[in-house]
């Protein structure tokens, strides 16, 4: 789709990888380059897809299988830096973050295109959370990998968009293009500016149609969003999100959404993961997270729709609606 703005050309590209939509935005370039540009981020993007499902066959879900057989399988350089990756942020998240317990995931339903409203057994998601599984478990020698827990089943899909969207930094960049927005599903990058002016964004209402802020996004910064939203189902008048808090194996009540702003090399990256531990940890523990991942930028929703911020996100964000309750917590 190619559409005007101001003088300076503006080409956008939409399609449908990682479960979500995904969206690439440049400014400034003429259609045939910003169109290559595009095209090489989207195969890159199907690649890491297809590369990563966890339920599908892929070099992850083959991964798997060996560690529930209780052996070693070799897997490329790139997956190998990748669970290294994921590993050192789910020990910095005191395990909140924790790929490893995809059978739980995939009990409550979640590892599937459509999700059935139903509960689990009981036993069974007993038995997962004392078994235990954690990054912590894998054995890493070179690209060779291993587990001394045959529990621990990966699935990345907390991490996946976020390394994603590194890569599609990459990318343009090396086709010298450095004017972009690369939204995977709310998770959101910046690349230079929008003409004269920063990319502005909008961080999407939890219960709502449209945004429930906004802010300016600065080059190489991005904002990455974790709700209850999306991917769910409901019960008997209760919601069941698919996040996980794998000390009690149970989806994350309490909660509705939490946005966090990065910036940095792994900006991208840090965006996907990072939201994670503040989302389990809840409104209780969610500032505590948040210091420990080391974000100064970052607000939670609670089940009562309140706003709790830190005093520099508060700074960045223009609320659609000033009656929100507000909490700014330094």
């Amino acid at each position: 789709m190619l559409t005007g703005c101001s003088k300076e050309p503006f080409y956008q590209e939409q399609s449908y990888v990682f479960g979500t939509i995904v969206e690439v935005s440049i400014y400034g370039e003429e259609e045939p380059k910003a169109k290559q540009g595009v095209t090489a981020v989207m195969v890159e993007f199907q690649r890491l897809h297809d590369l990563l499902h966890a339920w599908k066959p892929s070099v992850l879900s083959e991964l798997n299988t060996a560690i529930a057989q209780g052996k070693a399988r070799e897997v490329t350089p790139e997956l190998a830096a990748m669970l290294k990756d994921a590993a050192l942020i789910s020990a910095q998240s005191g395990g909140l973050f924790n790929p490893a317990i995809g059978d739980l995931i995939q009990v409550w339903g979640f590892q599937a295109d459509e999700f059935k409203a139903q509960l689990p057994d009981e036993k069974m998601i007993a038995t997962l959370v004392k078994a235990s599984p954690q990054m912590s478990d894998l054995v890493i020698d070179s690209n060779r990998i291993r587990s001394n827990n045959r529990a621990v089943k990966l699935d990345l899909g907390g991490y996946a968009k976020g390394y994603a969207l590194n890569r599609a930094t990459a990318i343009l960049q090396q086709q010298g293009i450095h004017n972009a927005l690369i939204n995977i599903g709310g998770n959101v990058l910046a690349l230079g500016t929008h003409g004269d002016r920063p990319w502005r964004v909008g961080i999407q209402h939890p219960r709502k149609p449209g945004p429930l802020a906004t802010l300016e996004l600065r080059d190489g910064e991005a904002i990455g969003t974790s709700g209850d939203y999306q991917r769910y189902f409901e019960l008997n008048g209760k919601r069941y999100c698919h996040l996980i808090d794998p000390r009690n194996g149970r989806p994350v009540h309490g909660v509705q959404a939490v946005t966090i702003l990065t910036h940095g090399a792994r900006a991208g990256l840090l965006s996907d993961a990072a939201s994670k531990p503040l989302f389990i940890a809840g409104s209780a523990g969610w500032r505590a997270a948040a210091q420990q991942m080391q974000l100064d930028d970052a607000l939670l929703i609670d089940a009562g729709g309140v706003v709790h911020l830190t005093a520099s996100m508060q700074k960045r964000l223009e609320f659609t609606d000033n009656n929100i309750v507000r909490n700014v917590e330094p």
